[in-house]
């Protein structure tokens, strides 16, 4: 492309949007049609240029011609309530269903590895001692110990909030860094399942993972879930980096970003939830069967949400991310 007679050629109608842009009177139909077909024109134009001969100080001029013009195009939009209630009934749960298979491998995965991991340090002696003395070992894993007291060492309301904030930080982690290939998602899933096979590994030597076990399941099948699918997203974003499909590499990153930013506030809702679980069910007084049951329903009750509303949003071609009229204009680019 010759830009100095691209510019030439199409220097007229981006003053004439421009001109329409400051006008202080209501616009006529007639103006108004011009003012969307010039829009049009120059989205295509900032695509094209961007694309074949990119020079900063054009670029930068048409996209702020193009934010204005969009601006005006569809005028102004505040977030609703409305907003909010079809981000939890169709956006989040069809990007989650959508990442399905992305997250749902990670979990069989992760999980075959903490129970490897618990069962390594479970039957070898010589690991649990590179873990801690003997003395510090029994006082976790004693009745009445660390690993029982965790959960009543502080009040249920602050405890809720702390691990709340450590798990919502460890989730946004991975959505965030996924766009790393992925690489720091691994290390993050790796530490979460080495700290849950230290625990069934040692509680297991002292004969008592079925303690363990309900002190953890209550809140962990929930918890867990909301963590594996964190990084299922972070992985997929990574991929993105190296396979963006038909997509521009530009492109794909912006709308797997975007969904993955989504994901991180439906996340948070649902790790408050077993953030909630952790810190009023765990250490109650409830009898270990009905503590296991309550996190039984709410795993169920989640996987129930993304499967089945998840599922009939994203057959009905809902993606995650946000509508198309908030997207930047962007050219179709061939397969």
């Amino acid at each position: 492309m010759d830009l100095d007679v691209f510019v030439t050629a199409h220097r007229a109608e981006w003053d004439r949007l421009d001109a329409l842009l400051q006008r202080q009177r209501r616009l006529t139909g007639a103006e108004a049609d011009e003012l969307v077909a010039l829009y049009q024109r120059t989205a295509t134009h900032l695509s094209l240029i961007q694309s074949s001969a990119p020079d900063p100080q054009l670029t930068g001029r048409l996209s702020q011609l193009v934010a204005r013009a969009r601006s005006a195009v569809t005028g102004t939009r505040r977030a609703s309530w409305r907003d909010a209630t079809r981000f939890f009934t169709h956006g989040f749960p069809a990007a989650v269903y959508k990442s399905r298979h992305w997250w749902v491998p990670t979990a069989l995965l992760s999980t075959l590895v903490a129970a490897l991991l618990g069962w390594w340090i479970g039957t070898t002696p010589e690991v649990q001692s590179s873990i801690a003395a003997p003395s510090e070992l029994r006082e976790l894993t004693r009745p009445g110990g660390q690993y029982e007291t965790y959960y009543s060492s502080h009040p249920a309301a602050s405890f809720a909030a702390q691990v709340w904030t450590n798990n919502a930080q460890a989730a946004a982690l991975c959505l965030v860094l996924g766009v790393f290939l992925g690489l720091p998602v691994l290390w993050i899933l790796f530490q979460n399942m080495l700290n849950l096979g230290v625990g069934i590994g040692l509680m297991s030597s002292a004969g008592r993972l079925d303690t363990f076990l309900g002190l953890v399941l209550p809140h962990g099948l929930l918890e867990l879930t909301a963590v594996f699918v964190a990084a299922g997203t972070g992985l997929r974003l990574g991929w993105t980096v190296i396979d963006p499909g038909p997509r521009t590499r530009r492109t794909a990153l912006a709308e797997e970003g975007r969904a993955a930013v989504g994901m991180a506030i439906g996340l948070a809702l649902i790790l408050f939830i077993s953030g909630a679980i952790e810190g009023f069910v765990t250490p109650s007084g409830l009898p270990t069967w009905a503590r296991i049951t309550i996190g039984v329903i709410a795993e169920l009750a989640f996987l129930a949400y993304v499967y089945v509303v998840g599922g009939r949003a994203a057959r009905a071609g809902e993606t995650g991310d946000v509508e198309e009229a908030e997207r930047g204009a962007t050219l179709p680019t061939a397969a």
